[in-house]
């Protein structure tokens, strides 16, 4: 029976209800969402921050956090490129996140707004946090309680980070993979986008001897919630191989699905994941850059 290593990482909305009074618990909204309708010349999407949707109605006591604005780095020409360690770590600060804090996340929409931020705090030394099984649209459908008051202010914090670069990498490294015996590279998009009938990022296809292992498949498409963990395992085990030090790298768009795919990499025991950061949106860009389709 396969189970996951690291359960504190993923906590169940009663566990969430019973918890919302412990002073040390700060739960941060990260909701974005991605518009496909009046997208900019050269842009695969609008981003849209979720800060509306967080207005209208949200777990009790949280607070918003903008990954586009907050926690990204706006002078990349991609977006949600990954900010340097200080930005990242005053923004926490200002938010309440910092030593003897725990820290869960949860979307109104996908899972992987919430694994991105939890693939980041981990990135930068920060280990208590937690992803909201089914998010937002499994705590509304349970009848639980709605706030549409304020966040109250956080409790002073010192975000102290101790950065782990192995957890993002870039083209160079993606591209030296591509012939690099034992690596694994996982496109973490849809089917069609991996088989090349999409136009989305520019260029049709993927990157040269890359597995599918789409991020929405491992997603209960009822409640919204992580497939279990066997289902988990029957559909990443048998693309990323059984050696579980080898070094897995896993793509999507921007950065996002990929973060859901390694989450659950992480869980079932993958110590050498990481994430692509800019993904198709800086290689599709780059007309030296190989692409596979079909």
């Amino acid at each position: 029976m396969t189970s996951f290593l690291y359960p504190s990482a993923i906590v169940d909305t009663q566990w969430l209800a019973d918890h919302l009074a412990d002073r040390s618990l700060r739960v941060l909204d990260c909701t974005t969402h991605l518009r496909y309708d009046n997208v900019p010349a050269g842009q695969p999407y609008r981003v849209e921050s979720g800060r509306a949707d967080f207005l209208r109605g949200h777990i009790p006591g949280a607070d918003f956090i903008d990954l586009q604005s907050e926690l990204s780095n706006n002078e990349s020409p991609y977006r949600f490129t990954l900010p340097a360690a200080a930005d990242f770590a005053r923004a926490m600060t200002q938010h309440g996140i910092g030593d003897g804090v725990r820290v869960v996340l949860y979307s109104s929409t996908s899972l992987m707004w919430a694994t991105r931020v939890w693939w980041m705090l981990r990135a930068f030394g920060f280990d208590n946090a937690a992803v909201l099984d089914g998010g937002f649209r499994k705590w509304v459908a349970e009848g639980r309680a709605i706030s549409t008051t304020a966040s109250p202010a956080p409790r002073p914090a010192t975000f102290d980070f101790e950065p782990r670069p192995h957890l993002f990498t870039g083209k160079d490294e993606v591209l030296k993979a591509i012939a690099a015996p034992g690596v694994c590279t996982v496109n973490a998009l849809p089917p069609d986008h991996y088989r090349g009938e999409s136009l989305r990022y520019g260029r049709a296809g993927r990157i040269p001897a890359s597995v599918s292992a789409p991020a929405s498949e491992l997603v209960d498409p009822k409640d919204g919630t992580f497939r279990r963990p066997d289902e988990v395992a029957g559909l990443l085990n048998p693309v990323c191989g059984e050696d579980k030090t080898a070094r897995v790298i896993v793509y999507c768009g921007g950065g996002i699905a990929a973060t859901l795919d390694a989450f659950l990499l992480h869980q079932l025991g993958y110590e050498n994941v990481a994430v692509y950061d800019n993904s198709m949106s800086e290689w599709a860009a780059d007309e030296t850059l190989p692409m596979a389709v079909g």
